[in-house]
């Protein structure tokens, strides 16, 4: 495995930094998978992984939870999908007073849990702290996969970013606040917000929707706020399959790009400007693997 790093832009660095510190990602103690989607269409070769990681045809048993989305059909499409592949799938909507010690049985035997698009604040304020949230950390543990697309890739980790910021635009905010454009134009410390997550990846924070939405500046500045967690940004149409052994495959049709500040050098908290130098950047298509402990990454053959 060959280790190659990219030094992030000028623009980036500053001068009078503090050593970040230097805390790893560790093995994962889970006999399950991850299948994390970055949003936008998902491939039938990664729904098809999910069923086969789930068990298979015939074996898979997959529960689906929509409840970032307040579309009453959510989740819908995606039980069907599972079926239609040969799984035992059934959609479960709860609220946070429904997810109960009962509602906890539900997924006894279960060998896949899947978490649907939308807000995944929604997701977090229904399940977080629940026996529920429990019930689904044990079934990982016990070897079911666990995956989720978009809202559902966010909530993975934590700290989890939550799609809002406290200053758009910073010194110089746009006209239109409304405009998708002008979202996290600024790599500025306390400006993204975060909550906790449901902590199914440690040592990392996910983003989503990463190559084609621009999500550079928002990613890069929560891992410098928390530089000794690994960032990876998951491109629509492309999952992170996370194995027992915690190490990353990268499938689908796009790329995952990493971000890793636990060797670099970032302006400590207080300091006027967040910014960096020895941050290393991955760019890593599907096919291409990568041990968040190690740091070292392979590209796919050929490439």
């Amino acid at each position: 495995m060959r280790r190659s790093a990219l030094a992030l832009p000028a623009f980036l660095l500053a001068f009078g930094c503090a050593s970040a510190p230097k805390a790893v990602p560790t093995r994962h103690v889970a006999a399950g998978h991850l299948l994390i989607v970055g949003g936008g269409p998902i491939p039938d070769a990664i729904e098809k992984r999910f069923v086969e990681l789930a068990g298979g045809v015939g074996k898979a048993r997959i529960v689906v939870f929509p409840m970032a989305s307040q579309d009453p059909d959510a989740g819908k499409e995606m039980t069907k999908d599972f079926q239609g592949m040969g799984a035992q799938a059934e959609r479960i909507v709860l609220d946070r007073a429904g997810a109960t010690e009962e509602a906890a049985r539900r997924l006894d035997g279960v060998t896949g849990i899947w978490f649907g698009g939308g807000d995944q604040s929604r997701l977090t304020a229904a399940l977080q702290g629940t026996p529920v949230e429990r019930a689904i950390h044990e079934r990982y543990r016990a070897g079911a996969v666990v995956g989720g697309t978009s809202a559902g890739a966010a909530v993975m980790s934590t700290p989890m970013i939550t799609g809002d910021e406290k200053r758009p635009g910073g010194s110089r905010p746009p006209k239109d606040l409304d405009d998708s454009s002008s979202a996290f134009m600024t790599i500025a410390r306390d400006n993204i917000v975060t909550k906790e997550g449901f902590a199914l990846l440690p040592g990392a924070i996910v983003d989503q929707h990463f190559v084609r939405r621009r999500r550079l500046n928002r990613l890069i500045s929560v891992v410098l706020e928390y530089p000794g967690l690994v960032g990876v940004g998951i491109d629509e149409s492309t999952a992170l399959e996370v194995g027992p052994d915690g190490r990353w495959k990268i499938l689908g049709e796009s790329a995952a790009v990493v971000f890793d500040a636990r060797h670099a050098r970032v302006t400590p908290v207080g300091a006027p400007a967040l910014g960096a130098t020895g941050v290393e950047m991955k760019v890593l298509p599907a096919g291409s693997a990568y041990d968040p402990v190690s740091g070292e990454a392979t590209l796919p053959a050929g490439r």
